[in-house]
Protein backbone atom coordinates (compact mmCIF):
# COMPACT_ATOMS: atom_id res chain seq x y z
CA UNK A 1 0.00 0.00 0.00
CA UNK A 2 1.64 3.01 -0.85
CA UNK A 3 2.40 5.67 2.08
CA UNK A 4 1.10 9.17 1.92
CA UNK A 5 3.63 10.30 4.24
CA UNK A 6 6.96 9.42 4.35
CA UNK A 7 10.14 10.12 6.20
CA UNK A 8 11.36 14.01 6.47
CA UNK A 9 7.67 15.42 5.52
CA UNK A 10 6.75 18.22 7.27
CA UNK A 11 3.35 17.48 8.86
CA UNK A 12 0.66 18.74 11.22
CA UNK A 13 -1.41 17.12 13.94
CA UNK A 14 -4.96 16.69 13.44
CA UNK A 15 -5.81 15.14 16.82
CA UNK A 16 -5.09 14.73 20.01
CA UNK A 17 -3.52 16.40 22.58
CA UNK A 18 -0.78 18.09 20.30
CA UNK A 19 -3.51 18.75 17.80
CA UNK A 20 -2.53 21.64 15.19
CA UNK A 21 1.46 21.27 16.42
CA UNK A 22 3.64 20.89 12.86
CA UNK A 23 6.85 19.14 12.35
CA UNK A 24 9.22 17.00 10.84
CA UNK A 25 8.79 13.23 10.04
CA UNK A 26 11.64 11.61 12.03
CA UNK A 27 10.59 7.83 11.05
CA UNK A 28 7.88 6.21 9.37
CA UNK A 29 7.02 2.67 11.32
CA UNK A 30 5.34 0.68 8.28
CA UNK A 31 4.02 -2.25 9.98
CA UNK A 32 2.36 -0.95 12.88
CA UNK A 33 0.99 2.69 10.70
CA UNK A 34 2.96 4.82 13.37
CA UNK A 35 4.85 7.83 12.84
CA UNK A 36 7.11 9.68 15.19
CA UNK A 37 7.21 13.80 14.66
CA UNK A 38 9.81 15.73 16.01
CA UNK A 39 8.87 17.57 19.26
CA UNK A 40 5.11 15.97 19.03
CA UNK A 41 3.92 13.37 21.54
CA UNK A 42 7.08 13.40 24.08
CA UNK A 43 7.02 10.47 26.91
CA UNK A 44 9.42 9.40 29.02
CA UNK A 45 11.48 5.89 29.01
CA UNK A 46 12.42 4.57 31.52
CA UNK A 47 16.62 3.41 30.48
CA UNK A 48 18.28 0.22 31.96
CA UNK A 49 22.07 1.01 32.77
CA UNK A 50 24.69 -0.23 29.95
CA UNK A 51 27.98 -0.39 28.90
CA UNK A 52 27.14 2.20 26.26
CA UNK A 53 24.98 4.44 28.88
CA UNK A 54 26.23 3.17 32.37
CA UNK A 55 23.91 6.31 33.92
CA UNK A 56 20.90 5.48 32.62
CA UNK A 57 17.59 7.21 34.00
CA UNK A 58 14.84 8.49 32.66
CA UNK A 59 14.92 9.84 28.76
CA UNK A 60 12.41 12.21 27.21
CA UNK A 61 11.98 11.11 23.95
CA UNK A 62 9.31 10.97 20.99
CA UNK A 63 6.82 8.75 21.06
CA UNK A 64 4.88 7.08 18.19
CA UNK A 65 1.43 8.35 17.07
CA UNK A 66 -0.86 6.30 14.27
CA UNK A 67 -0.61 7.94 10.59
CA UNK A 68 -4.07 8.83 10.40
CA UNK A 69 -3.46 11.87 13.24
CA UNK A 70 -1.07 13.49 10.97
CA UNK A 71 -1.50 15.45 7.61
CA UNK A 72 0.96 17.32 5.50
CA UNK A 73 1.53 20.72 5.60
CA UNK A 74 1.51 22.27 2.23
CA UNK A 75 1.91 25.92 2.04
CA UNK A 76 1.44 26.42 5.92
CA UNK A 77 -1.93 24.31 5.38
CA UNK A 78 -2.96 20.73 5.92
CA UNK A 79 -3.47 18.57 2.64
CA UNK A 80 -4.13 15.56 1.41
CA UNK A 81 -1.95 13.43 -1.09
CA UNK A 82 -2.80 11.77 -4.10
CA UNK A 83 -0.61 10.10 -6.65
CA UNK A 84 0.01 11.02 -10.44
CA UNK A 85 2.02 8.67 -13.53
CA UNK A 86 3.38 11.98 -15.28
CA UNK A 87 3.89 10.85 -19.38
CA UNK A 88 7.18 9.86 -19.05
CA UNK A 89 6.24 7.28 -16.62
CA UNK A 90 7.37 8.85 -13.49
CA UNK A 91 5.09 8.35 -10.51
CA UNK A 92 4.51 11.54 -8.27
CA UNK A 93 3.02 12.48 -4.69
CA UNK A 94 1.29 15.71 -5.32
CA UNK A 95 -0.30 18.12 -3.23
CA UNK A 96 -4.53 18.23 -3.39
CA UNK A 97 -3.94 21.17 -2.32
CA UNK A 98 -2.76 23.27 -4.96
CA UNK A 99 -1.49 20.45 -7.24
CA UNK A 100 2.19 21.11 -5.89
CA UNK A 101 4.88 18.19 -6.67
CA UNK A 102 6.28 16.68 -3.28
CA UNK A 103 8.29 13.56 -3.89
CA UNK A 104 9.39 11.46 -7.41
CA UNK A 105 8.50 7.78 -6.46
CA UNK A 106 9.37 6.16 -9.90
CA UNK A 107 11.64 7.71 -12.41
CA UNK A 108 9.88 7.44 -15.37
CA UNK A 109 11.80 6.30 -18.93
Amino acid sequence: MPRHIRKGDMVIVTSGDDKGVVGEVLEVITKRDRVIVKGVRIGTKHVKPTQLNPQGGIVRREMPLHISNVSPVVDGKPSRVRFQTKPDGAKVRVAARGGKELHTLRKGS
